[in-house]
């Protein structure tokens, strides 16, 4: 027997969550705090079970490699099983320096959930867009 795809509808879809930090400099220390810091912002502005996360995928420019961001994000609780990978972010001359980003894929029954993409510090200037149309919603 054979179904039409059509014929089987189970509601659940995959969506993204983008984001993105800068750190003051190349250290454990400052790339930590950055990375909370992001992680905090994407926790508390979005609705996200961390059992639907499908991967998250960090990428650092060039001029960060004193830790992995990943690392830092298996420390916090709920982490230590979602799957992470850490890239470098592919150089482009006169690009924003010192930039911590990440692509999070996750599943979810509501295709048509909320979802706030977190550019902090130096970052938001990456995203101008989704900045505005946050800072739109907030005042409203």
């Amino acid at each position: 027997m054979f179904l039409k795809v059509e014929e089987i509808s189970v509601g659940w879809r995959i969506r993204a969550i983008r984001g993105a930090t800068t750190v003051t400099e190349n250290s454990i220390d400052a790339i930590r705090d950055a990375v909370h810091e992001l992680l905090n912002e994407l926790e508390s502005r979005n609705q996200l079970d961390m059992e639907e996360i499908v991967s998250v995928t960090f990428s650092v420019t060039k001029d960060l490699d004193a830790i992995f961001p990943a690392a830092i994000a298996r420390e916090r609780p709920h982490w230590s099983q979602v799957p992470l990978l850490d890239v470098q972010q592919m150089h482009v001359k006169g690009s924003l320096p010192r930039c911590i980003r990440f692509l999070i894929h996750f599943n979810t029954p509501n295709p048509n959930v909320e979802i706030h993409h977190p550019y902090l510090r130096h970052a938001k200037n990456l995203r101008p867009d989704w900045t505005f149309a946050e800072a739109a919603l907030i005042s409203k």
